[in-house]
C-alpha cells in the first residue's frame, strides 16, 4: 500500500492503482459482481404484499374468535343448563349441585381423547407451543391444529374449565397465519410474521386492545421490532379489533367507574403492590409447573391427565361456583369494587388450585384471564388492607386490583408493557397508567431476580430451547465496513503465471499466507478472487503456465464500503466464501481493502473489551485482558 493509501498491484508497494475510464471488461465484470442487497431500504413489495395478506388474515381471525366465543357459549348452556342456546351465559348459575363435578370431568375426557388421536399440540394454553413452533419449525403449525385447538378449547371452556377464550383464540390466530404461510412462496421471517399476525389478531378480536395485542406478539412470538413485521401485525390487529367493533362494539371489555389520579403516596404503595405481585407470580409460575412434574409421575397415560386435573374444577366449582368458566364477569366485578373482601379472597384460593391443577393436567386452555383474576383478587386485598392502615394515603382498592391483574401477568409471562397497556385498553382508565406502569415494572424486576424462565418459557426451557429475552440493536449492524476492513491488501496480477505464483507461496514471503487473494486486471480493475486452495489445492485447474486471469471462473463477490458489518457477514454466508474484496460505489472496479472471518471476529473482540471497561460486572467468565489472542 503506498502512502495515499492505495493498494498495490500484484502485492508489491508503492505501485498505486490509479482511477481509470470504465473499460468494456470492467463493465462487464461489475454487471455480474455479486453485491450485498440494498439494506437501507426499510420495506419493499413483499411487506406491502404480506400486509395486505395480514389485513384478511386479522378479519378472518376476528370471525373465528366470534365463532369460538360464541361456541363455549353453546357448550356451556348444554353443559350446565340444558338448553340448546349460544347467548352468553356463567356456569356459576347452574342448579345441578353435586353434580356439577362431573361435567368438567366429562370435558377433561373428551380433550384428552382429542389430544391423543387428533394432536398433542391442542394441550396447554396456546403461547408457549405457538413460540416452540417460531423458533424451532420454522412457524410451520400443521393445519389440523387449526381446527382440534379451538374446539377442544371451546369443551374445556364450556364444561367449566377456569380458563380464558384468549389464550386458543390467540393459539387459532396463529395457526391461521402459519398455514397462510405455508400457502405462499415466502421466507421463514414472512411466515413467522404471519404467525404473528394471526395471534395479535386473535387477542384483539377477543378483548378489543389492538395496542397491546401487537406488544404481545412483539414480546412474545416475534423477538424482534422492524418496520416490516411489526407494520403487517400492526393492520391485522387493526382489522380484528374493527371486525370486533361491528358485533360487540367500542366499550371497554372490563368496564369500570372513572378513578382519579394518585397521589404520591398511593403510587409508592401501587409500586409496593406490583413487587408483591411479582413475588406471588413466581410463585404461580412454580406451583403450575410443580404441578405438571407430578402428572408426569402418575402411573397412567397423559390422556387421562385432563380428567384427573378437572376433578379439582369440579369440587372448587362446587364450593365456589364463580371459578367455573372464563371468569371475565369476576373481574368486572373486582374492577367495580363490588365484590366484598371474604368472597375475594374465597375466590382467589378456590380459582388458584382449580386453574393450577388443571392447567398443569395438560388440557386446553388459557392463562391471561386467570392470572387476571388471581392478580385481581390479590391487589384487591391489598388494597382495602393498605387502605385501612394507611387512610391518608388515598389507596383506591380498584386501583389496586387494576395493578394486581396486570402487574401478576407482567411478572409471570415477562410481556411488561403488553401488561400495562392492555390493562389501559381493556379499562380506558387512562388515570391508571401511571401506577400501572410502575406496579407492572416492579414486578418485572422482582420476577427477573427470583425466577430465569417464565409461564411461557419454562417448559420449553426444559426441552433445551432457547427463548430471546432481550431485544438489542446487532452491534455488527452499527458498524460500516471502510471502519473495520484490512487496508493493506495483497492483490496479484492476472498475467501472472500459476507456477510463478506456486513458488511465491512457497518461498513464505510476505503476504504468502492469506487464504484468499483478489486478482486484478493489468488496468488495476477486480477480475475475480482466488482462494489459496484454488492455486495450490489438488484440484486446481491448469499447469504451471496457466494465467491467473484464465483461472478465474465466477464474478467476484464483493461489499461496498458504505455497507454495514452485518451486511458483509450476511453476504458471505449467503454466497459461502471468507472474504470480500471492498470497493467504492463510485469506483466498483477498484480494491480498496478486503474482509474476512477474522476482521469480524476482530470487530466483535473490540466491542466485548469496551462493554467490559463500561460495566466490569458483565465480564465474561474465564476471559481476562491478558488471554492470548487465537487464530
Amino acid at each position: 500500500m503506498d502512502d495515499n493509501g492505495e493498494v498495490g498491484v500484484g502485492g508489491k508497494p508503492g505501485h498505486g492503482v490509479r482511477p481509470l475510464p470504465v473499460s468494456p471488461s470492467l463493465e462487464s465484470v461489475i454487471a455480474s459482481a455479486q453485491v450485498p442487497a440494498d439494506s437501507l431500504s426499510l420495506l419493499d413489495r413483499h411487506t406491502v404484499r404480506l400486509s395486505l395478506l395480514c389485513i384478511g388474515l386479522g378479519a378472518v381471525a376476528a370471525l373465528c374468535a366470534q365463532l369460538l366465543i360464541h361456541l363455549i357459549a353453546l357448550i356451556t348452556n348444554l353443559s350446565f343448563h340444558g338448553r340448546l342456546s349460544s347467548a352468553n351465559v356463567s356456569p356459576s348459575s347452574n342448579q345441578l349441585g353435586l353434580w356439577v363435578i362431573g361435567v368438567p370431568i366429562v370435558g377433561g375426557l373428551i380433550v384428552g381423547v382429542m389430544a391423543r388421536f387428533g394432536s398433542r399440540a391442542i394441550r396447554g394454553h396456546g403461547i408457549p407451543e405457538t413460540m416452540e413452533k417460531v423458533l424451532l419449525e420454522g412457524s410451520r403449525i400443521p393445519p389440523r391444529v387449526t381446527l382440534l385447538k379451538p374446539l377442544s378449547a371451546a369443551i374445556s371452556i364450556g364444561t367449566g374449565g377456569p380458563f380464558g377464550a384468549e389464550g386458543p383464540i390467540i393459539a387459532t390466530g396463529g395457526a391461521l397465519g402459519s398455514v397462510l404461510g405455508q400457502l405462499q412462496r415466502i421466507t421463514a421471517d414472512e411466515r413467522k410474521t404471519l404467525l404473528a399476525a394471526g395471534a395479535a389478531a386473535g387477542m384483539s378480536a377477543t378483548f378489543g386492545a389492538p395496542v397491546s395485542a401487537v406488544l404481545l406478539a412483539i414480546e412474545l412470538l416475534l423477538f424482534e421490532f422492524r418496520p416490516r413485521s411489526v407494520i403487517p401485525v400492526a393492520l391485522a390487529s387493526t382489522a380484528a379489533a374493527g371486525v370486533r367493533m361491528l358485533f360487540d362494539g367500542a366499550h371497554a371489555a372490563f368496564p369500570m367507574a372513572d378513578v382519579s389520579a394518585p397521589s404520591g403516596m398511593a403510587l409508592v404503595c401501587y409500586v409496593v403492590f406490583g413487587a408483591i405481585m411479582g413475588v406471588a407470580s413466581v410463585g404461580v409460575t412454580r406451583a403450575v409447573y410443580w404441578i405438571e412434574d407430578a402428572f408426569e409421575r402418575l402411573p397412567v397415560h397423559w390422556m387421562w391427565w385432563p380428567a384427573i386435573g378437572t376433578l379439582a374444577v369440579g369440587v372448587c366449582g362446587y364450593f365456589a361456583s364463580r371459578t367455573l368458566g372464563v371468569g371475565y364477569d369476576v373481574i368486572t366485578d373486582m374492577l367495580t369494587g363490588s365484590l366484598a373482601v371474604g368472597v375475594v379472597a374465597w375466590l382467589f384460593l378456590m380459582k388458584f388450585l382449580s386453574w393450577s391443577i388443571s392447567l398443569g393436567s395438560g388440557t386446553s386452555g388459557g392463562t391471561l384471564a386467570p392470572l387476571f383474576t388471581l392478580g385481581g383478587a390479590l391487589g384487591t386485598l391489598l388494597g382495602v388492607a393498605g387502605a385501612a392502615l394507611l387512610p391518608a394515603a388515598g389507596i383506591d382498592p380498584r386501583i389496586a386490583a387494576l395493578v394486581g391483574m396486570a402487574a401478576m401477568f407482567a411478572g409471570a409471562s415477562r410481556a411488561l408493557l403488553t401488561s400495562v397497556v392492555f390493562a389501559f385498553e381493556v379499562t380506558l382508565q387512562p388515570m391508571g397508567l401511571l401506577p400501572l406502569l410502575g406496579g407492572c415494572a416492579a414486578a418485572y424486576m422482582l420476577s427477573s431476580l427470583l425466577m430465569r424462565e417464565s409461564i411461557m418459557t419454562e417448559r420449553l426451557a426444559r426441552r433445551g430451547v432457547r427463548v430471546p429475552n432481550e431485544y438489542h440493536p446487532d452491534p455488527l449492524a452499527h458498524l460500516w465496513v471502510r471502519d473495520v476492513q484490512t487496508r493493506d491488501v495483497v492483490v496479484l496480477d492476472e498475467t501472472r503465471t500459476l507456477g510463478d505464483v506456486r513458488r511465491w507461496i512457497a518461498s513464505g514471503a510476505p503476504g504468502s499466507g492469506h487464504t484468499g487473494f483478489p486478482i486484478i486486471s493489468k488496468d488495476g480493475h477486480l477480475m475475480g478472487v482466488l482462494t489459496r486452495r484454488d492455486l495450490t489445492g489438488p484440484e486446481t485447474r491448469g499447469d504451471a503456465a496457466s494465467t491467473l486471469g484464465a483461472m478465474i471462473r465466477r464474478p467476484p463477490v464483493i461489499v461496498y464500503d458504505d455497507c454495514t458489518l452485518r451486511d458483509a457477514v450476511d453476504h458471505m454466508v449467503n454466497h459461502d466464501v471468507g472474504r470480500l474484496p471492498v470497493v467504492r460505489r463510485d469506483q466498483p472496479g477498484r480494491v480498496v481493502g478486503i474482509v474476512t472471518r477474522s476482521t469480524v471476529l476482530a470487530a466483535h473482540r473490540g466491542r466485548i473489551r469496551e462493554m467490559e471497561r463500561n460495566e466490569p460486572h458483565l465480564r465474561v467468565p474465564g476471559w481476562s485482558r491478558n488471554s492470548p489472542k487465537r487464530g
